[in-house]
């Protein structure tokens, strides 16, 4: 792993009007020094120093260094932070059977091929790491400033496997005692396993869990999620997807944990992806099951989150008119779904029109929305008769901050290509609904 570099600033990303940041003059490129005389790393050290009513800060602005300034803290400082540049990410040196940016085709952008491993973007952001190559200071730092939670990539809890799984790497990869040290130390925790068939299923998924409960609660959960192949996995291990039969077999196996760990625990502890789910062909559990979505960016109720919501939106809101129609891009796993439920409310038909977008561009086995890329989607779309008044593309399928689909095409060039008004869609009940009658 590539350690961090340890810059003396930290720089102001933006300022909200009207906020204690605002009335003591900060503005965005300030580079803030030290808070009440203690130097910084980084955004977590800012937010660690700065817990004081009073906060005097060193800046430099424009090339000029010391600049002070006086802040009375409220609620809300009102400061954003610029994110840890890429050359100050740690970076994963392990070379894990399934990671995904290995799968990824050559050609796209650098930052795409960006793999960390650090623990500050774990603490802020909910990346998982793998604690394999972490070292003294940075452990120390975690306890210290009490970084949690954290969201580790387990995997596998037997040493050997792990190591396999992980790619064989220079470092240990026994992960059991870095989490118990961890847990000693009162630090949060939600575990993750990328579930590879004939690797780390069956017993060696039985025995990760069962070594990971006594953890509970300092592992708060743990997470699995199903291994996504893409066809570009020239010269990589060789590895096989989920089976629907697969799927209910192993539903059934997590239910009958989740009310082993609900008595004696308190908490279901294991949580199966939504994939899974949809594979299987079974119900979704109910939004009481999921323990208040904790882990929902992994993935987990991230659907029963979305269905229940759009259940409650649509009893608030007006039917749109039926003067037009709009075509909902979405991937092939949800697609079906989201037909039924649009077509549930009166809305499906000659109002809203479901696109099942095969993705060409990573491989038929990559079936969620947050993949697709702007050719797969242009040319589904072209060859359908009628695309009605404007096309819906999930946000989630753009980069954030970007505006761009994973192959750089943008929502502009898609509207070019396809000859009808292109609109980002939050993937929110609420905000499909708006674009529906907005349309």
């Amino acid at each position: 792993m590539k350690a961090p570099c340890t810059p003396s600033a930290v720089t102001v990303a933006a300022v909200r009007a009207r906020t204690p940041a605002a009335a003591a003059g900060l503005a965005p490129g300030d580079r803030i020094l030290t808070v009440n005389g203690h130097s910084l790393r980084d955004a977590i050290d800012f937010q660690f120093h700065a817990g004081d009513e009073r906060l005097e800060l060193a800046i430099e602005r424009a090339g000029v260094s010391s600049v002070r300034r006086l802040v009375r803290r409220g609620a809300d400082l009102g400061l954003e932070l610029t994110a840890p540049r890429p050359d100050d990410i740690a970076t994963c040196a392990n070379k894990c059977v399934f990671c995904f940016i290995h799968q990824l085709p050559k050609g796209m952008r650098k930052s795409l091929y960006v793999k960390d491993d650090d623990y500050r973007l774990s603490f802020l952001h909910g990346n998982y790491i793998t604690l394999s190559d972490l070292d003294e200071p940075s452990f120390e730092r975690i306890v210290e400033q009490r970084l949690s939670p954290l969201y580790i990539s387990v995997h596998a809890t037997d040493s050997e496997l792990r190591w396999t799984l992980l790619g064989r790497p220079r470092h240990s990869a026994e992960i059991l005692p870095r989490m118990e040290r961890l847990a000693k130390a009162g630090i949060r925790m939600h575990a993750q396993i990328v579930l590879c068939p004939d690797l780390n299923d069956g017993a060696h998924l039985e025995r990760t869990v069962f070594e990971l409960a006594p953890l509970h609660p300092q592992v708060a959960t743990t997470a699995i999620v199903p291994v996504g192949l893409t066809r570009h996995r020239e010269r990589l291990p060789a590895l096989r997807s989920l089976t629907p039969a697969e799927a209910r077999v192993l539903v059934a196996t997590a239910e009958r944990w989740q009310q082993r760990w609900l008595a004696d625990l308190g908490s279901r502890f294991v949580f199966l992806a939504d994939e899974i789910y949809l594979l299987a062909g079974v119900p979704l559990p109910p939004a009481a099951a999921y323990e208040g979505f904790s882990i929902a960016e992994d993935g987990i109720g991230l659907v029963r989150r979305f269905e229940d919501g759009f259940a409650r939106a649509t009893r608030r809101r007006r039917s749109p008119g039926r003067s037009g129609s709009v075509t909902v891009v979405s991937g092939e796993l949800f697609a079906p779904r989201l037909a039924s439920l649009l077509a549930g409310a009166g809305l499906g038909g000659a109002v809203a029109r479901v696109a099942a977008v095969r993705n060409d561009f990573f491989g038929p086995a990559i079936g969620v929305a947050g993949l697709l890329t702007g050719r797969d989607i242009q040319r589904d779309l072209a060859g359908r008769p009628e695309l009605g008044r404007a096309v819906l593309v999930p946000a989630v399928a753009l980069r954030d901050g970007d505006g761009v689909f994973l192959d750089d095409v943008t929502p502009a060039d898609l509207a070019r290509d396809l000859g009808v008004c292109v609109k980002v869609v939050d993937p929110t009940p609420g905000a499909l609904l708006k674009a529906i009658r907005d349309a």
